[in-house]
């Protein structure tokens, strides 16, 4: 029996299930930007500056794209905003490998940095998926 990734991709359900796995963490992890901002204030990079800024920044971004993601009508702009929101945080993450910056107390190794890109470039993808997938009568219900 072959499977037909073309219609696992096209399955309604699937996106469901996925846009809930990622926009609850998002969610989550947005709140966490507001409960404790010191601690994702370090990896900010110096040369914009305002660090509180950015991290509250960041944390409504993540919120609203990851509540977005949890309806089907606004999961496709919100699939295309964390793919454009990845890419530009991607910024702080790379700060953090390039100059050996401690979050949480704690300072990762060249593999853990690497895992962490790749993890961000699948999720790149993903969010791409459910960008493209989303049917335009997704948008208009």
């Amino acid at each position: 029996m072959m499977i037909n990734i073309s219609n696992i991709l096209k399955n309604k359900r699937l996106q469901d299930l996925i846009s809930i796995i990622l926009g609850l963490p998002l969610i989550w992890i947005g709140i966490m930007h507001f409960q404790d901002p010191a601690w994702f204030e370090p990896i900010v990079p110096k040369l914009i500056g305002y660090p509180t800024f950015w991290v509250y920044a960041s944390g409504l971004f993540e919120i609203g794209l990851g509540a977005g993601l949890l309806i089907p009508r606004s999961r496709q702009i919100s699939g295309y905003g964390i793919c454009l929101m990845l890419i530009v945080l991607y910024w702080a993450n790379f700060n953090m490998w390039v100059n050996d910056i401690a979050i949480g107390g704690s300072k990762f190794d060249t593999t853990w940095h690497i895992f962490r890109a790749v993890i961000q470039a699948l999720l790149i993808m993903v969010c791409l998926w459910i960008a493209r997938s989303s049917k335009k009568s997704d948008l208009s219900s």
